[in-house]
């Protein structure tokens, strides 16, 4: 798997207490499509979306505190850390390295709603990760993650 983190998605209890926060820290909010809120960070991306909505997507069961269901529970520290990549070819490649590594899947890789194709895992210890195509980003040849249009 690609060494790098381009995304990091916090999961917010109120979406517009969280963006004034960063915004009143200096941040500058990027092209971003309704109910998520996305930050250029240098060369990757940190987005604000609803924690419930983060959980749903994630395939997270928050209500669900048994060992049976991964990243489950209370421990889920409402947050996801992301891997950008060129292509949807790339989004299985890196998920099956994951796999094969021991991750627990949450979500296997598909096609999204928001037209792009991502898969979600956890790691031993219970970190959640999302690999993901967006077809409105850019990923540079040295990793880096650039905004788009604010389509996906």
């Amino acid at each position: 798997m690609d060494q790098r983190v381009s995304l990091v998605t916090l999961g917010v209890a109120d979406m517009d207490r969280a963006r004034s926060f960063y915004v009143a820290l200096g941040w500058e909010p990027g092209p971003s499509p309704e109910n998520i809120e996305f930050f250029q960070a240098g060369g990757m991306v940190l987005a604000l979306w609803d924690r419930m909505a983060l959980a749903v997507d994630s395939g997270i069961d928050i209500e669900d505190d048994t060992e049976e269901t991964p990243g489950s529970g209370d421990g889920w520290g409402g947050k996801v850390l992301g891997l950008n990549v060129p292509s949807a070819a790339d989004v299985d490649e890196q998920f099956l390295s994951a796999v094969d590594a021991g991750a627990t899947v949450l979500r296997r890789p598909a096609t999204r709603y928001w037209g792009g194709y991502s898969g979600v895992f956890e790691d031993p210890d219970g970190h959640v990760w999302e690999i993901a195509y967006n077809p409105y980003w850019s990923v540079t040849e040295d990793g880096r993650t650039l905004l788009g249009d604010g389509r996906g």
